[in-house]
């Protein structure tokens, strides 16, 4: 169901509903002939704001169907405020797995799709849910990790409770597809620390990545919406870094008998988390 439609330039766009009431915002190239490579994007806290539309309706500019489900569909709470940051809403691996699945489903049945070739990406809070995802469902063929993931400050993506009912170690054990992560130096939220106990994890049980850290990048610097943290031609780099990696794991470049392992950072020397603060 076809709730209402945006215009971006090299992309037909629409918002739409499947599964259980699950809404998203859908993104499709206008000048490429299917069948499509998906970027599941899985948005921000702040639900599907601007900066999510955006995303989906670039990585549509670029050739791929883009798909952005709102993981608040369901909940009946003040979005217009939650938009606005002012406050969060934790989003349990249960909501993960169920929103994101039914995505996954949906995706499965549009004729205009390849399956071999669906990508989840993960921004910020929603950092680890492309890792979720394809901790059981196999169809996801590539995981995006951007500033997220691996935190243990204000959300500690490390703790069990209600949220995540089982070691986070668990879930990463799981992970089938390539993991791209990137991160930036000057992040208040996650640390080089945390960078390195994800990369620690993952190399302990034999998961293949490529993590690049930006030197002095904030958090949220891929973010147009916000001046004063956007770095636009480190984003751009960023970008055609991603898409390299997509490029390679679907040329075979990722083979599933060998573990592969790549980290590139710049960082200071005397690099000092706790004097990283939050850039508006």
């Amino acid at each position: 169901m076809v709730e209402k439609t945006t215009g971006f330039a090299g992309a037909k766009t629409e918002m739409m509903t499947f599964g259980n009431r699950v809404s998203a915002f859908l993104a499709v190239p206008e000048n490429v002939a299917p069948p499509y490579p998906v970027v599941m994007l899985c948005h921000e806290r702040y639900g599907l704001v601007q900066h999510t539309l955006d995303l989906a309706a670039k990585w549509a500019a670029d050739g791929y169907l883009s798909i952005a489900p709102d993981l608040f569909s369901r909940w009946d709470g003040d979005k217009e405020a939650l938009a606005r940051g002012d406050f969060m809403v934790p989003i349990s691996d249960d909501e993960i797995r169920i929103y994101m699945g039914e995505t996954i489903d949906y995706l499965l049945e549009r004729p205009d799709v390849d399956a071999k070739r669906i990508a989840v990406m993960g921004v910020c809070q929603s950092g680890e849910y492309p890792l979720v995802l394809n901790s059981f469902r196999d169809e996801v063929a590539a995981n995006i990790v951007v500033y997220g993931g691996a935190q243990t400050g204000i959300v500690n993506v490390w703790d069990v409770g209600e949220v995540r009912r089982e070691p986070y170690e668990d879930i990463l054990k799981r992970v089938k597809a390539p993991i791209i992560g990137i991160w930036g130096e000057d992040d208040f939220v996650v640390s080089v620390d945390d960078v390195q106990r994800l990369r620690n994890t993952l190399e302990k049980h034999m998961k293949t990545y490529v993590f690049k850290l930006y030197r002095d990048m904030p958090h949220g610097w891929f973010n147009s919406t916000m001046p004063g943290r956007y770095r636009p031609a480190e984003t751009e780099d960023a970008w055609a870094y991603i898409k390299k990696f997509l490029d390679d794991v679907y040329a075979g470049a990722f083979p599933k008998d060998r573990v592969l392992w790549r980290f590139e950072s710049d960082i200071a020397p005397d690099y000092d988390f706790t004097k990283k603060y939050r850039q508006v």
